[in-house]
Order: structure tokens, then C-alpha cells, then sequence
């Protein structure tokens, strides 16, 4: 890992599973396919969504007098867990701590409150005396953390990602959260200067409030753009499924936690040299079959790769892939 930061994807499976090995208890990641706060609200309690766009390399990003939207509430960067980002590639696992440090009080009750653990809570009652950019620091200086964050960026053989450095004209992401803190909706973006507030904002509030924010943010953007995510911070619903008795949710719950573990799985082995190996099973058994059998399963192989190619062309098809942060 070279000691730096890796890519990883916004993925609910993964941001789950990262919370669970730092220790955090009873909570999830949902992704939400509509910015409608119906669909947020059927989660609760909700802690607070994490939302991934692509932010202009062209234009200055960090505002200086006043955000886009909302108000610079300089006093909350001092009494709520705010950090400044000073570090490429950890800006997913730094938003899902703005909406974690700020849900460690019990006395918030069900929907305000969260058990971050040992590691976490040692971190918050050492970083919260400090000023919001030594906390950045703390951060990226963290071994436990960095550690888990690294856990779950996908295996590469022939990257390095500490050391690669965007190309020109490559789109950048970033990663920021939306909480309701006392009252109040909070944006928490290390990359301004403070909080932002969105005015005055419930719990019961939060699910029509945060998509009235979200609506506006995107609107701001070609009609064109599409690559968003937006993921929810919701208690474990199988937690849910047995205070209710549901089984059915129960099952669909532990279903869908099986298919992250085997996810998560895959993202950290490296397959080139299992795929080299039965490459070179399957050529050596053509070479074994004689009568230039080997020479005909080339042909066919470059006859199927360029139709393939001819047919993406008509289709007009582009190669996609999954967005992983790197703010």
C-alpha cells in the first residue's frame, strides 16, 4: 500500500463491511435510485446519506465568502466533528466519518445515536480538541483506519494507486455528507472551509429536506450528467426484520450480506495469474490435439474479436466501469 490512500468503490456492500471492521455496530449503506424522500424515509432511522459527484477541475471548487447553497457555519466546525480533507483518495471513508463522529452521543436516542466503536470513539476524543485541519491530519495519519480503507480497493498488479496521478482532462469525484445535527441539516465537505448549513431540519424532516438540497445541487449540472451515487446510513435492517418478526426481510438481509462478503472477496485477490495459468492449460492442449488445431483456435478467436468490435461500433457502444471515489 505504500503507506497512501487507495481508490475504492461507492458501493453500499463495501462502505458497510469498511464500517463493521472499524468496529461500528448496527449499521448499513443503502443506495437510493431516486431522489424521491419516500424512498429515504422507509429506511429510518436514517443517520445521513453520503452523495458522489463530479466536481469542475476547470473552476475553482473550495468557496471562499458564501457556498452555492446554504450558509458557512464557522462556529459548528468547532463543536461538531468537521475535518479538513488534506488527503487525495480518502474523501469516501472521511464522509462516512462526518455523519459516524457526529452520531457518538447516546443521549440522542435511536435515530440520532450510533455505537462507533472502540477505534473511532479513541479517535474522536483525540481529534476534537484540535482545529478542523490538524483533524484532516489525524486522519490521513491513521494506520488503523487507512488500513481498513485499503482493505477493500480493488487487487491491481500493474498499478500502483498511491503513486498514479489523474491525467489531464480525467473526471474527478468526491464524496461529501448530509446529516441533521441538533436541529439543523448540516453539508460536511472537507474540501470548504466549514459546515454548511441548510437551515433548520428534524429528524422526520431530514428525508425531504436533504433531497430538496440534493435536487438543487444536481439541477446545477448538463442535464447530460448522470453520474451520481447516492448511498444512505441506515441501522441494520436486520435489526428491523426481528423486531418486526419479519423472516422474509431477515432472509433478504442475510442473502444480500453473503453476496457483499463474496464481493468483497473478489475485490482484493488477483486473478492475472489464475487466468494465466488456464490460458496456458488451454494452449497446451491444442498443441497437444496436432493437425494445426491450435492455428484454427486463433483465427476464430481474432474472427470473434473483430466482429465484436464491429458490433460495438454500430452500436455506438463506449466501454463503462464502476465510479470509485478519488477525492
Amino acid at each position: 500500500m505504500s503507506g497512501g490512500w487507495n481508490t475504492i468503490e461507492s458501493d453500499a456492500g463495501v462502505f458497510t463491511y469498511l464500517l463493521e471492521n472499524l468496529g461500528v455496530k448496527g449499521v448499513q449503506f443503502e443506495e437510493l435510485l431516486s431522489l424521491d424522500p419516500s424512498s429515504l424515509a422507509e429506511l429510518y432511522p436514517v443517520y445521513g446519506v453520503i452523495f458522489l459527484f463530479k466536481y469542475p477541475t476547470d473552476t475553482p471548487y473550495r468557496a471562499t465568502d458564501k457556498p452555492q447553497d446554504g450558509t458557512f457555519d464557522h462556529e459548528a466546525a468547532e463543536r461538531l466533528f468537521f475535518a479538513a480533507q488534506t488527503i487525495q483518495n480518502a474523501c469516501g471513508t472521511q464522509a462516512l466519518l462526518s455523519v459516524l463522529l457526529n452520531k457518538a452521543d447516546p443521549t440522542r436516542g435511536e435515530a440520532g445515536y450510533i455505537d462507533i466503536g472502540d477505534v473511532l470513539r479513541d479517535f474522536r476524543e483525540f481529534t476534537m480538541a484540535l482545529p478542523p485541519d490538524f483533524r484532516g491530519e489525524a486522519l490521513s495519519n491513521s494506520e488503523i483506519i487507512r488500513d481498513v480503507h485499503n482493505s477493500f480497493a480493488r487487487s491491481s498488479p500493474f498499478v500502483d494507486e498511491t503513486q498514479r496521478q489523474p491525467d489531464e482532462g480525467d473526471d474527478a469525484f468526491h464524496f461529501i455528507a448530509y446529516t441533521p445535527i441538533d436541529g439543523t441539516l448540516y453539508e460536511l465537505d472537507g474540501l470548504q472551509p466549514a459546515p454548511i448549513s441548510h437551515g433548520a431540519c428534524s429528524q422526520d424532516d431530514f428525508p425531504a429536506r436533504v433531497m430538496e438540497v440534493l435536487q438543487r445541487r444536481i439541477a446545477r449540472y448538463d442535464a447530460s450528467e448522470i453520474r451520481f451515487n447516492l448511498l444512505a446510513m441506515v441501522r441494520d435492517l436486520r435489526i428491523r426484520a426481528h423486531e418486526l418478526g419479519d423472516m422474509d426481510l431477515l432472509a433478504r438481509e442475510e442473502r444480500k450480506r453473503n453476496e457483499w462478503r463474496f464481493e468483497n472477496a473478489l475485490r482484493k485477490h488477483n486473478f492475472v495469474g489464475f487466468a494465466a495459468e488456464v490460458l496456458k492449460g488451454v494452449v497446451d492442449m491444442k498443441l497437444k490435439e496436432g493437425n494445426g488445431a491450435y492455428e484454427r483456435w486463433i483465427d476464430q478467436a481474432k474472427d470473434k474479436l473483430v466482429k465484436r468490435l464491429e458490433s460495438r461500433k454500430k452500436a455506438g457502444a463506449g466501454d463503462g466501469g464502476d465510479v470509485e471515489m478519488s477525492g
